[in-house]
This record gives structure tokens, C-alpha cells and sequence, in this order.
């Protein structure tokens, strides 16, 4: 393995903050949760979760959270992708793959539309507390 340089470990450093940053809640009102459990992460889970990371940087969207979670019970449709954001349903999307994780960023998060091909879920109207 090569040696890395300093200029090396501060990209590195750069990345892994960006990435930190993107995770902490503070100041931010949309989430994107990304189920990461044993199937999610078979099926490219953690494929979905670097392009969101990478999207929301590239988009500069410093009020959106990623996160991950465990199952969430839809391993059919896996990686699944959970999207909270005010005004908004809450919605699961399925079958996530990095266009898919793409498309959620630049369509749901940025032009507040659903992309309607890929939802799986989404809690009734009667179940939500306002």
C-alpha cells in the first residue's frame, strides 16, 4: 500500500467532515434515512448512502440530514431510502440505486416533487399527529 501524503490525509479529512456534517442534526429539517441492515446493505445500500452524501454536497444543501437506520421492514424493495421533509408526505422509497438516489435528491429534496415510480411506502393520513 502506498504511503499517504499530507496533502492525502487532508482530503481525506475534508471528505470524512463533509460526510460527519451531513449526519448531525442540528439546524436541519429534512432527513434522508437509508436502511442499512443486513439485506439493505446486500442489495447497495451503502452505494445509495455515498451518492446522497455526494448530491446533497454537489447541490449544497447544508439543511439535510442523512442518516441510516436498520431495517425497516421492506426487504423486498430494498435499499430503501425514508425522506422526511416539512411540507411533505412522509415517504419509503424502494429499489434505490445511486439514479434513483439521485433523482430523490434533485426532484424531492430540491424541487419538492415525489418521484412517484419508486415509492413503497408512506404512512396513512390518519396515523400522522399534527
Amino acid at each position: 500500500m502506498a504511503k499517504l501524503t499530507l496533502a492525502d490525509l487532508k482530503k481525506l479529512r475534508e471528505a470524512k467532515t463533509a460526510e460527519f456534517n451531513a449526519r448531525n442534526m442540528d439546524n436541519k429539517d429534512v432527513q434522508v434515512i437509508v436502511g442499512m441492515g443486513t439485506c439493505g446493505i446486500a442489495a447497495g445500500a451503502k452505494t445509495a448512502f455515498d451518492v446522497f452524501v455526494e448530491e446533497l454536497g454537489k447541490a449544497g444543501l447544508s439543511n439535510v440530514a442523512i442518516r441510516q437506520t436498520g431495517c425497516m421492514g421492506l426487504c423486498h424493495s430494498e435499499p430503501t431510502v425514508e425522506v422526511v421533509a416539512p411540507g411533505m408526505p412522509t415517504v419509503v422509497y424502494g429499489k434505490v440505486d445511486a439514479e434513483t438516489a439521485r433523482k430523490i435528491v434533485n426532484q424531492h429534496i430540491v424541487r419538492k416533487l415525489l418521484v412517484n415510480d419508486h415509492i413503497f411506502d408512506k404512512p396513512a393520513a390518519d396515523i400522522i399527529r399534527k
